[in-house]
């Protein structure tokens, strides 16, 4: 990944959230180019010690909250902050990017880029609306949605739900997701946050260690995985880390799959977001 790529994705991501007031359907494809853009510069900066990672990174959690706000009103506009600018743009109802897997996306990005306003705006979005995606997906993903809301707004039924959510990803009970899918990546934070729940320090840094063994064991299967930028960096992982670092638990690990300046805080506050 050279600087030329690195500009062109840039530029990309720029013309799509430029034209999100034209059309706001547009989110989906401004959605995945944001995550390439943090993937492609997590690929060149493995630390994120630059600000460009820090921009792209900022930019994605900005993309994602906005889709989710314009998802959610059926009429009028929405006003939202990306890229250094107020945008207005049209309410766009449910809509297929506004799905369970994009939600928790974008929330690792929220939790990493550590923006306690759009935290609270994207656990208030209801699960019917994830639903309404229309998504093919496991049904232990939105027990996972419910829990992670469920913490943040300190509402009751925290333990039931990740229990649910624990019992539904068995891969006798989950059978969309593929199966090495499911156990070494998708199913690895929901592990890490009951350790986090449970104050277990100790827990934490071994199970992330076996997490990020998992993540390089999955993304370097085949020839194929190894140059998918998917595999760059581990964001639920990462979201996990970020979590349990805030409520000051010793990080022990070093991994080019967890950007050290995105986990430490090091941009933040750099400039609004």
């Amino acid at each position: 990944m050279d600087e030329d790529a690195l500009q062109a994705l840039t530029e990309d991501l720029t013309d799509s959230v430029d034209s999100l007031g034209e059309s706001p359907i547009g989110f989906g494809l401004a959605m995945d180019e944001a995550l390439t853009l943090v993937q492609a510069r997590a690929a060149v900066d493995s630390d994120a010690s630059e600000l460009d990672t820090w921009e792209a990174t900022v930019s994605a959690m900005q993309v994602g909250t906005a889709a989710f706000a314009a998802a959610q009103a059926n009429e009028g506009v929405v006003e939202c902050r990306i890229m250094d600018e107020i945008r207005i743009v049209p309410a766009t109802g449910p809509q297929f990017y506004a799905s369970a897997g994009n939600w928790l996306t974008t929330l690792w990005f929220v939790i990493i880029c550590r923006d306690q306003e759009r935290m609270n705006a994207m656990c208030h979005v209801p699960i019917e609306l994830l639903r309404a995606s229309g998504a093919h997906g496991d049904e232990y993903v939105y027990h996972w949605v419910d829990a992670l809301q469920s913490y943040w707004l300190e509402r009751p039924g925290l333990t039931e739900k990740l229990q649910s959510a624990i019992e539904a990803s068995y891969p006798e009970i989950a059978t969309i997701a593929p199966r090495d899918l499911l156990q070494n990546v998708l199913y690895q934070p929901i592990n890490l946050f009951t350790y986090f729940l449970r104050k277990d320090r100790e827990g934490f840094n071994s199970a992330l260690v076996e997490a990020l063994e998992l993540h390089k064991e999955y993304w370097a299967a085949t020839d194929e995985r190894a140059r998918d930028l998917n595999g760059v960096i581990a964001l639920g992982l990462l979201a996990m880390a970020c979590l349990a670092y805030d409520a000051g638990f010793p990080i022990d690990v070093e991994s080019e799959y967890l950007p050290k300046a995105l986990l430490e805080r090091a941009w933040v506050g750099e400039f609004e977001t």
